[in-house]
């Protein structure tokens, strides 16, 4: 989805292409998900070039990681404690994460929240 949200419309040929090298998948593997994505409604078909199809995303990013994170949270009956403590304790969390979540806090407190 990255390469669809960053370049637009793309073929199938073009999305795997894009994909690091050392571990692409095999064309047919990428035209699977693709498709199967088209079939969720997640990607559509943008147009052609030549006989290949296009292909853009039909969702968007904030919309995709709202989605999962939604999903990452049900898994945990709701509860967002463990989520943070293994961000915390693996060290995947930037001091820069630290200081939006800080923001985000202080603005829900004070009302300002979206």
């Amino acid at each position: 989805m990255d390469i669809l949200w960053n370049c637009g419309a793309s073929s199938v040929r073009d999305i795997q292409q894009a994909l690091p090298a050392k571990r692409r998948p095999a064309y047919t593997t990428v035209q699977t998900t693709v498709f199967r994505m088209e079939a969720k409604g997640i990607v559509g078909r943008a147009g052609q070039s030549g006989n290949a199809y296009l292909f853009r995303p039909l969702i968007t990013r904030e919309n995709a990681q709202h989605a999962l994170i939604e999903d990452l949270l049900s898994i945990f009956g709701g509860r967002s404690e463990p989520v943070m403590a293994h961000l915390v304790n693996s060290g995947r969390l930037s001091l820069k994460d630290v200081r939006e979540a800080e923001a985000a806090l202080k603005a829900r407190r004070s009302g300002k929240h979206s």
